[in-house]
């Protein structure tokens, strides 16, 4: 008798843990992977943006392109620009907004922070695709 309820509850935990994994899926699952290994010289004039704090650039690299956010003096914050919802749409790309805090689909109407590509309106649910970043005083670095 116990070994029969045993291994109904050791399905149910299983299949609850299958549904969770299934469920808490992160972007970076539902973007196209495409590796990036960028290197952005400050000193170029394209970049000039990024030498103040606040500053943004758009780069290509990633699925639909890059978001480069310069977070602080040392940290920057690099964003695919690929939307989270409906991914698959080919319209499915964000564009900074006159607020230059905030990365809207025109497509959907999601918008997301370019500080860190968390949601601020639906209906994306998931942030935006992140990449790695460091900072050598006069270079970024963006990386996968």
């Amino acid at each position: 008798m116990y070994s029969g309820l045993k291994n109904r509850l050791q399905i149910v935990l299983l299949t609850s843990l299958l549904l969770l994994n299934i469920r808490c899926e992160k972007s970076e699952d539902i973007i196209p992977y495409i590796r990036v290994d960028l290197l952005l010289y400050l000193s170029d004039p394209q970049f000039n943006p990024l030498n103040a704090v606040g500053g943004w650039v758009y780069v290509g690299g990633g699925s639909k392109g890059l978001i480069v956010y310069r977070k602080s003096n040392d940290e920057f914050t690099a964003l695919d620009r690929h939307c989270t919802y409906q991914p698959e749409n080919a319209c499915s790309r964000v564009e900074v907004d006159p607020s230059h805090i905030m990365a809207k689909d025109s497509c959907c109407g999601s918008t997301f922070l370019i500080t860190d590509g968390s949601v601020t309106g639906p209906p994306a649910s998931l942030p935006l695709k992140f990449y790695q970043t460091s900072f050598d005083g006069s270079s970024v670095r963006i990386f996968n």
